[in-house]
């Protein structure tokens, strides 16, 4: 399939509203350290199973790197955590109003993929509710995530593909919706040449609390 230019990346969606990277860097760290103190972990196991340069994971510790999505992924797999216990906001009762004039948007390297996390996280319902941009023509591939992962995704903007391990590849234009098994590699490509939105609900197979799971 022939892949159009890039006419505009992810974030022109989001544009007027992005979140500083200084924002998600001091989150994380405070997470991670969090993370990390809990008995039978230690930075040099995170680095190893993670696969992070140890230079830069202490960086991404120290709150003076902003992680890219990639980062989160290896860090929450190796930690055996939900995603959302590194970057949603903090669990809480009562009512939680999550402003569009103050994302937290996590990304990829190259920024042509953007997460916005749309809930608090809440170590007894392991549910993750997400905002997505893809670029235009953009694949973004994912590496497997924990054993019983699931994604459902809705598109509400353009047109997508989606493969999911070695299943033929789905189209989604706008309005569809797919459900599948993440715990396998996967990819997301934008068909078309303006940014696509997609919602994304990820639930995971067991409660893992974010203190104290792997």
């Amino acid at each position: 399939m022939k892949t159009e230019p890039i006419t505009q990346n992810a974030d022109a969606p989001l544009k007027s509203r992005r979140s500083s990277p200084d924002q998600l860097a001091a989150t994380v760290a405070e997470r991670l350290k969090r993370l990390i103190a809990v008995e039978g972990r230690s930075f040099e196991r995170l680095a190893e199973r993670s696969g992070i340069d140890p230079d830069e994971l202490s960086r991404i510790k120290a709150g003076v790197a902003a992680p890219t999505l990639g980062h989160l992924w290896r860090i929450a797999n190796a930690l055996g955590v939900p995603f959302g216990s590194l970057v949603a906001s903090k669990e809480r009762r009562g009512v939680l109003v999550i402003r569009k004039s103050e994302p937290q948007i996590i990304g990829s390297a190259d920024r042509h993929f953007l997460s916005r996390p749309l809930f608090p996280f809440d170590s007894q319902r392991p549910v993750e509710f997400y905002h997505v941009v893809v670029g235009p023509s953009h694949i973004e591939r994912a590496e497997a995530h924990a054993p019983g992962t699931k994604e459902n995704i809705v598109v509400a903007q353009g047109s997508v593909e989606i493969i999911v391990g070695k299943e033929p590849a789905v189209q989604l234009d706008e309005g569809d919706a797919v459900d599948f098994l993440a715990d396998v590699p996967h990819s997301y490509r934008n068909l078309g040449v303006v940014p696509a939105v997609l919602y994304l609900v990820m639930s995971y197979e067991a409660a893992a609390s974010g203190e104290g799971a792997g």
